[in-house]
């Protein structure tokens, strides 16, 4: 018997095949998001300047980045699991509720003098809860579009991102100077508030609104867990099989699809080397080039323009050259963009390097996430989702700690333009791999 969970009511049946800014449910969720990153944006400038004011210590700064980037990859292997069986909207709303709470902790502590424990307690947790909401909001959106207007879809939703991205450190820069850091964090718990107050107003389904082969779909995710998750004993064939069940069911998924096995293993070094670049931005602007916390965050909305651009153009580059030649080249060149940050001593040229990078990253990123959002079968999609960030950023954490501890030591210029050399090595042996003949899907 079909479950409840993935009918598809019939008010997103009725949007199906409109343009998406016609689609009610679709520009709530939009908005909703939106307005998440933008709070997101807030605590990306005034965390590490927090940490930064206490300490003056990049690799502190590191530190939590590492800190809060472990509990994410720990999150991520329950997340799938979690995802795949609960009602995604609720769930997501769950998740905003608890950072709101979370991060309101922040600047009613700071009233009373800085604890920087409580920086490394709230962080964590965060990440935590922020990884379960990022699984879920994957699975959602497909939920909301189809598959058919994916890449689109996620394109539109990176790029109102960026754009309160390029608001958000401007705001928080000027919040940070003006009154400190930890108001800006005040800002970003306000705003998943109201995140999920948009959220309980969507209708999600949890079967693509296009999908046209129903039966098919449901033979192939079965016929997936009883490859991967034979019966052991006291469990029935009518039984749920357990985490270790179905985080196998996730990994042979993605070891049976040859670019989705090979970008896993590409993304798990590249992951490595650039967790920690915002880190190494602020105190490369604020030690190396003495600025102050206004200009960082003027710094950081520059680059977030360059997501904008990349999520704008995405769609119509991924529609003329393909997923191989698109992922690689926007790999290539934000490793281009990475090797030359340390090198740049004015603020014009770190500003457009960022751009450089995240345009770049936003582009592979969304190419990577429609690719594997339209080949999961439905089902399985949280889990797959789920295990693709695990091991995607299993290493991150110790490579944020890593690059932050040696830029300290040996500066940022060289550190840069070794992870930099070394991301543009990761395009080179795509074109080795199934990546660079995945053309146009």
């Amino acid at each position: 018997m079909r479950s409840s969970r993935f009918r598809q009511p019939r008010d997103i049946a009725s949007e199906t095949g409109l343009p998406l800014w016609r689609q009610r449910n679709f520009g709530i969720f939009w908005v909703a998001q939106t307005l998440s990153f933008l709070g997101d944006s807030f605590a990306l400038i005034a965390l590490p300047l927090l940490v930064l004011q206490i300490t003056g210590s990049l690799a502190r700064m590191g530190l939590l980045t590492a800190v809060g980037g472990a509990a994410s990859v720990v999150a991520a292997v329950f997340a799938g699991t979690v995802v795949d069986r609960v009602d995604r909207r609720r769930l997501l709303i769950g998740c905003d509720l608890v950072r709101m709470v979370l991060y309101g902790l922040i600047p009613l502590v700071w009233m009373f003098g800085p604890r920087i424990w409580l920086l490394y307690t709230v962080l964590p947790l965060c990440e935590a809860v922020g990884m379960l909401f990022a699984v879920g909001y994957v699975t959602v959106v497909r939920g909301l579009v189809g598959t058919g207007q994916l890449t689109e879809a996620n394109g539109r939703l990176n790029a109102t991102a960026a754009a309160a991205g390029v608001l958000g450190p401007l705001c928080a820069g000027a919040l940070a100077a003006w009154t400190g850091p930890a108001a800006a964090v005040g800002v970003d718990a306000a705003s998943f508030g109201v995140s999920a107050a948009c959220l309980s107003v969507v209708r999600i389904a949890g079967r693509p609104p296009d999908d046209t082969s129903g039966e098919r779909q449901r033979r192939r995710p079965a016929e997936c867990e009883r490859s991967a998750a034979p019966e052991g004993p006291g469990q029935g064939p009518g039984e749920r099989a357990g985490l270790w069940q179905d985080l196998r069911v996730g990994v042979v998924f993605l070891y049976d699809h040859p670019v989705l096995r090979a970008l896993t293993g590409l993304l798990f070094v590249f992951s490595f080397l650039t967790l920690g670049l915002n880190d190494l931005v602020i105190y490369h602007l604020k030690h190396d080039l003495g600025r102050d916390d206004g200009m960082v965050g003027s710094v950081m909305a520059a680059g977030a323009l360059g997501t904008i651009v990349g999520s704008l153009l995405v769609a119509r580059v991924h529609r003329r050259f393909g997923f191989g030649p698109t992922w690689t080249a926007a790999v290539a060149v934000s490793g281009v963009a990475v090797a030359g940050l340390g090198w740049a001593r004015d603020v014009p040229a770190v500003g457009a390097l960022c751009a450089v990078f995240l345009g770049g990253t936003a582009v592979a990123g969304t190419c990577s996430m429609s690719l594997r959002q339209a080949v999961t079968p439905e089902p399985l999609l949280g889990r797959v989702t789920s295990v693709f960030w695990t091991l995607q950023y299993a290493a991150a954490p110790v490579g944020a700690a890593v690059l932050t501890w040696a830029a300290e030591r040996h500066g940022t210029a060289p550190v840069a333009a070794l992870a930099g050399g070394a991301c543009v090595l990761i395009a080179a042996v795509a074109l080795a791999t199934p990546v660079r003949k995945f053309g146009r899907e």
